[in-house]
């Protein structure tokens, strides 16, 4: 009874100190203070206080050190990708596959450091809520992004010095970045908690497209199918042009992708999005959307009529980040009327119809259709409405900020001693801002699931 008593009372002088530090940092922020004082609550105190310089300083200031080495070290580690991949007769085809990626995710991870720090630097004491959720963000989006390399380096990578190499440089930089990461949160973050909108800060969309554009627009969707008319002209969407994609040769283009590589590149949304309108077909294409092709809608005449599909899977040598059917990274993608399918089957495991690290992305009545991995909902901020989802294990999974909205979810007949998981979040720091959240969803047993749906186990998420 005395060591439960004493347990007791150490475990609630433990809460106490941890309590009144919080409350001491949230509320002196521009004190200078120790580093240890800065450190006591993250995830690693001894290697925190090693990062920070050796004096006092504020909040905002170690914040600002602690940037500046992730960046570097950012800078450090792509060069170390494109020197791996100088030499890719040295290694496995699956090996320059998970190198391939991780390059991607290192150039992704330098491009939001970069503006991390542009913008902490010249940050004043308070940002606004809209430019410190920004950053919020990308810091998280950094750590995912790492996560990421590793998993295919793990899995993938049969080369063990490029894996235990990598791996040793993944895991010093996620330490790293989850410091600069607590640091943000405690400094700029914590001070703008109010709720946020979701829109393009400071780039409202204007109104209505050109009278040409809606002309090939209507001619496309046939006459009365004016989707981006709304009943208030303050809430249309500008459009700055329109292609046809048809397989029969009738559009602009014959493929997905080259309608892709014609549209411009880092547009602002002022200037207006440019629609890709897919007519119905099947489509088989893998297309990976760049960064630089923001502000891109792709509209299809349907589910099940303008159908995008692929077969790339884990166990025929590809990872599971570059397994994707559709992959999309470039800020303000909109999608509509369209099906993503991986047809790899539940044997191939890991197989991703639609992967999505676009920033405010959109997808409308959409359906996304595989079994392991459907719907990678990977990183940054992304809304979904009114789609359909269909998959067995982990079929929803990822870090990003992500909600669902009235979307229906199809558990499918999984492999024999399998069980369905819908989703499976991958948060792997607590001050990372992304979770799942399901809004008036529909959860019912797909075509193949239904008749022997009592002998298979379906979670909401990971048992």
């Amino acid at each position: 009874m005395a060591f439960n008593s004493l347990y007791f009372r150490i475990l609630c002088v433990s809460l106490v100190l941890s309590f009144l530090t919080s409350i001491s940092i949230a509320d002196n922020n521009h004190e200078a203070v120790p580093p240890e004082t800065i450190c006591y609550s993250t995830l690693d105190p001894s290697y925190c206080k090693s990062v920070l310089a050796n004096q006092n300083g504020s909040i905002y200031d170690y914040c600002r050190i602690s940037v500046r080495k992730s960046l570097s070290q950012s800078r450090k580690f792509l060069n170390n990708m494109y020197s791996y991949l100088q030499h890719p007769s040295s290694y496995s085809q699956p090996t320059i596959r998970a190198l391939e990626d991780c390059q991607f995710l290192a150039e992704l991870n330098f491009e939001y450091l970069s503006t991390t720090r542009g913008t902490v630097d010249k940050a004043s004491d308070v940002l606004p809520t809209s430019q410190a959720s920004d950053v919020h963000t990308l810091l998280s989006a950094v750590l995912t992004n790492q996560q990421t390399c590793l998993d295919g380096l793990q899995t993938s990578a049969s080369d063990s010095r490029v894996k235990n190499d990598l791996s040793s440089q993944l895991s010093e930089n996620a330490k790293l970045d989850s410091v600069s990461l607590y640091l943000f949160t405690k400094a700029w973050d914590s001070e703008n908690k109010t709720s946020t909108s979701w829109q393009h800060q400071n780039e409202r969309l204007p109104l209505k497209m050109p009278n040409k554009v809606r002309a090939i627009y209507d001619s496309a969707r046939g006459q009365g199918k004016k989707l981006l008319q709304t009943m208030d002209d303050n809430e249309s969407v500008l459009v700055s042009d329109i292609v046809v994609v048809s397989k029969d040769g009738s559009g602009n283009f014959i493929t997905i992708n080259d309608a892709i590589a014609a549209a411009p590149n880092n547009t602002a949304a002022t200037d207006g999005y440019f629609i890709i309108f897919i007519a119905e077909g099947v489509y088989q294409e893998y297309v990976s959307i760049a960064k630089s092709k923001k502000f891109l809608m792709l509209i299809g005449d349907g589910i099940n009529r303008t159908i995008i599909t692929g077969d790339h899977n884990v166990v025929d040598g590809f990872t599971t980040f570059n397994s994707a059917t559709f992959a999309v990274v470039a800020q303000g993608f909109v999608a509509m009327n369209i099906t993503f399918r991986n047809t790899a089957g539940p044997s191939k495991h890991q197989a991703v119809a639609v992967r999505n690290g676009a920033d405010m992305s959109t997808f409308y009545s959409c359906s996304f259709e595989g079994y392991q991995d459907t719907l990678y909902t990977h990183s940054l901020r992304q809304f979904y409405r009114e789609c359909d989802i269909y998959g067995t294990v982990d079929f929803i999974f990822g870090n990003a900020a992500v909600v669902l909205q009235n979307c229906n979810m199809y558990p499918r007949l999984p492999m024999s001693g399998q069980f369905n998981a819908i989703t499976a979040q991958g948060r792997t720091d607590p001050n990372q801002n992304t979770g799942i959240s399901i809004q008036n969803a529909t959860i019912k047993a797909a075509q193949d699931l239904a008749p022997v749906v009592g002998t298979v186990e379906t979670f909401l998420g990971r048992p």
